[in-house]
């Protein structure tokens, strides 16, 4: 994947949806866990030493799925190679919840399945397209063929994007 190191800097300093220490450990073999800055920005979730403004690298949250592992943990793997996983320690349940619902819905796909819904409703309920007067007709890029239907969003995102 490309990506523009500078842009993805500037944009680990764009205000948070959520932001909090963790206990972080990445899916290397016999890595331990260390309390880490984490911070969920639009669909990328950027990962600090606590005392660093600079960050040491960002999850791209697409096709990727959030589990609950322990109580107060969760980890996030990836479609193309679910072996390698990230594993995050909330200081609550509730704390771990909480990451777990934002990071399932900041993926791009999450997004674009609630436009779909959304859309659908309105036009259930008034007969007109609300995105018609935008220009935006029925095209296969807001077409559900090819995700699960059970109106959940499993899945947030692959690619690691270290940073230097």
């Amino acid at each position: 994947m490309r990506y523009n190191e500078k842009e993805l800097r500037a944009l680990s300093q764009q205000p948070a949806e959520m932001a909090a220490e963790l206990s972080m450990r990445g899916p290397k073999k016999g890595s331990v866990a260390k309390r880490r800055l984490v911070k969920l920005v639009v669909n990328f979730l950027f990962y600090f030493r606590t005392d660093e403004a600079e960050p040491l690298g960002a999850l791209l949250l697409e096709r990727c799925r959030v589990a609950q592992e322990e109580p107060g943990g969760f980890s996030i793997s990836f479609i193309e190679d679910p072996e390698r996983k990230y594993y995050f320690e909330c200081c609550t349940q509730e704390q771990c919840q909480e990451w777990m619902e934002a990071l399932r819905r900041a993926s791009y796909e999450y997004m674009r399945r609630s436009l779909i819904f959304y859309r659908n409703e309105i036009q259930k309920m008034t007969g007109k397209d609300p995105l018609e007067q935008y220009g935006i007709s029925e095209e296969a890029r807001f077409q559900l063929s090819n995700l699960p239907r059970d109106g959940r969003a499993a899945f947030v995102g692959p690619w690691l994007d270290e940073l230097d």
